[in-house]
């Protein structure tokens, strides 16, 4: 009883005590509760007050913010007046270095104070502030008077350095290059030119330099030609007019060399100082003075080549060579001047052209005016100079080649070759494929054709006596044919020389004409008996032939040995009293023994026992006369 007791006292004890603790606890839930209210509450007081204080700092910031805008946009401005105000504030030291001059200031001191002058120019331009109105003006006035000074500097540099001219002989006949500026001008030319030309734009300047540099180097690159320029003028006039005009034997080629070595040393000089813009416009301008003398210089030459053109149009031919040869040589170093050489050269190029023609009638009109031709067959000199012009012509064989090229093949017939300088050339001009060589055959062959021709008209209208008019053809022939074969246009005529066959044919039949009245004396109608007639094809027995004869038929025989002898003697003394080339003389002996000799045997054998070996009509025996035909040949 007692335990049990025991364990319900201990445990209501610890009832009593889990009940304090649950007091206790509850008490701080309370406590917790009243604490949290006040905080919520504090909290809600916080909130309310945090929210005035926005309303309140907020438009303060804002302001705060536009303050500090203000604040650097007026920081910037003061920085900005501080900036423009400088320039105006060195404007008085700008301009004593202005006032000095590049020569005295030193032209990098110079060109570094003109730099600085411009950029506050278009710093003040863009600010375009009333108040820089003043100082725009005068940095405006430093600029306009230091780019003047610049020019200035740029001609008495160029000027000092430039000689008056100089002697061109002295570097071709040396072979020297033509002298250059020194390259310490060079770079302060440049720097002038490359400041001016750069500011252009920035100070409203127009570089007049290209026209100082044409202004100096002009006059030089003139006076330095303007020798050889008289010189080829003064060498066209020959000791002897009438001579034929040889290559190499006028100044032009000289005065060509000299200004092509001078052009490119003035062309290496531009292309050092400029810029590669300006090259082909500097050079130019720098050039026209002596194209100009050039162009002047070929015009008297053209009108001195029109006055003699029969002897002096192969000037024209070597000119033409030249110039063109200088317009390309040209046209590859530098890219210019072949317009302005093209119409320097095309007036004696058309005089070249229209000398093919001019020879062709020159010819027909030197034959036309002939009055007289001698009675012994003596070729006209016109075929010599005829052949002579050809002869000549191939030492231009090029030149010509190239004319012939544009003239096309027969172009000089028909006034082609004279057509007006504005005219439009023809296709031919343009044929690529053409070969001048060949053309220039074609006009050998058509030249040989007019002259013999008009050889022929002019013999047939004043010779009558037809063995004349066949030594004068075939006298001219020969020569013709000669002049082919022993010079240069043996290569190109040789294969040609067919075109003179019907021509020695004709002079042949007309010289050998008088074989048919000789050969008239030794045909004989006389009629044997049958017994006497000897056999065909056996031996002739002339006494058996002769004895066989009547009187009457005897008689007949003797005179035509007579008479055959006669006019046999007549025409031996005429053929050597021809004049006859050499290969004529043989030729026509040859052709006329082919004729009459095998005649005269065949009457000789059957008849030469007429006069009994006296020599009284049979006057030459078979040995003799064939004697007397080999000499018609030597």
């Amino acid at each position: 009883m007692a335990v049990g007791l025991t364990s319900t006292v201990s445990l209501n004890a610890l009832d009593e005590e889990a009940r304090a603790e649950v007091d206790v606890l509850n008490s701080r839930l309370d406590k917790t509760t009243q604490l949290t209210k006040k905080i919520q509450a504090c909290l809600a007081r916080l909130e309310a007050t945090g929210q005035s204080v926005r309303d309140v700092a907020g438009p303060l910031n804002g302001e705060t913010r536009r303050l500090q805008v203000l604040g650097t946009n007026v920081d910037s401005v003061i920085a900005a007046i501080d900036r423009l105000r400088q320039p105006a504030d060195s404007k008085d030291d700008e301009e004593q270095i202005i006032r000095a001059g590049p020569e005295k200031a030193g032209l990098s001191a110079y060109l570094a104070s003109l730099k600085r002058i411009t950029r506050s120019h278009a710093d003040m331009q863009t600010s375009n502030l009333r108040a820089n109105q003043n100082t725009i003006a005068d940095l405006t006035r430093l600029i306009k008077n230091g780019n003047t000074q610049l020019e200035t500097h740029f001609d008495n540099l160029l000027r000092a350095e430039t000689p008056r001219s100089l002697e061109p002989l002295h570097f071709i006949t040396k072979d020297k290059p033509f002298p250059l500026l020194p390259q310490e001008t060079i770079t302060r030319l440049g720097l002038v030119y490359s400041h001016l030309t750069s500011n252009q734009k920035a100070g409203g300047y127009d570089s007049p330099i290209a026209n100082i540099y044409a202004e100096v180097r002009g006059p030089y690159l003139s006076a330095s030609l303007v020798n050889l320029a008289a010189a080829s003028v003064n060498t066209a006039k020959k000791k002897n007019p009438g001579a034929i005009y040889r290559s190499g034997t006028n100044g032009i080629g000289t005065y060509a060399k000299a200004m092509e070595g001078i052009f490119i040393a003035e062309y290496d000089n531009v292309c050092s100082i400029f810029t590669r813009d300006d090259w082909g416009p500097v050079f130019q301008a720098a050039c026209q003075s002596p194209l100009a003398e050039l162009a002047r210089t070929l015009r008297e030459l053209n009108a001195h080549i029109k006055s003699h053109l029969t002897t002096d149009c192969y000037l024209a031919y070597e000119v033409t060579e030249i110039l063109s040869s200088l317009s390309g040589n040209l046209e590859t170093r530098t890219g210019e001047l072949k317009p302005q050489l093209a119409a320097a050269l095309k007036p004696v190029r058309e005089t070249a052209k229209s000398s093919l023609a001019e020879l062709l009638d020159d010819t027909k009109r030197k034959i036309g005016g002939v009055q007289v031709l001698l009675n012994d067959g003596a070729p006209l000199p016109i075929v010599s100079e005829s052949m002579q012009r050809l002869q000549a012509m191939m030492e231009f064989l090029r030149p010509i080649s190239s004319i012939m090229i544009s003239l096309g093949d027969g172009g000089w017939k028909n006034g082609a070759s004279s057509r007006g300088a504005d005219a439009i050339p023809s296709l031919a001009s343009f044929d690529v494929s053409a070969d001048g060589k060949q053309i220039f055959t074609n006009y050998c062959i058509d030249t040989i054709e007019t002259l013999l021709a008009a050889l022929d008209s002019k013999m047939r209208l004043l010779v009558r006596n037809k063995s004349t008019q066949g030594v004068f053809l075939a006298n001219s022939i020969i020569i013709i044919e000669r002049a082919i074969l022993t010079s240069e246009l043996a290569p190109l005529l040789k294969p040609r020389l067919d075109v003179l066959d019907p021509w020695r044919k004709k002079a042949t039949l007309a010289y050998t004409d008088v074989c048919k009245d000789l050969s008239v004396y030794l045909f004989d109608t006389i009629h044997t008996s049958t017994r006497a007639r000897p056999q065909s094809g056996g031996p002739i027995d002339s006494a058996t032939v002769v004895k066989a004869l009547s009187s009457k038929d005897k008689d007949k025989i003797k005179e035509k040995f007579s008479q055959f002898n006669g006019a046999f003697d007549d025409m031996v003394a005429k053929h050597k009293a021809y004049s006859m080339e050499r290969e004529v003389r043989a030729m026509f002996g040859q052709d006329i023994r082919q004729k009459l000799q095998p005649l005269y045997d065949r009457f000789w054998d059957r008849y030469h026992e007429i006069d009994k070996g006296k020599g009284k009509y049979v006057k030459y025996d078979k040995g003799s006369i064939a004697g007397v035909f080999v000499s018609l040949g030597a």
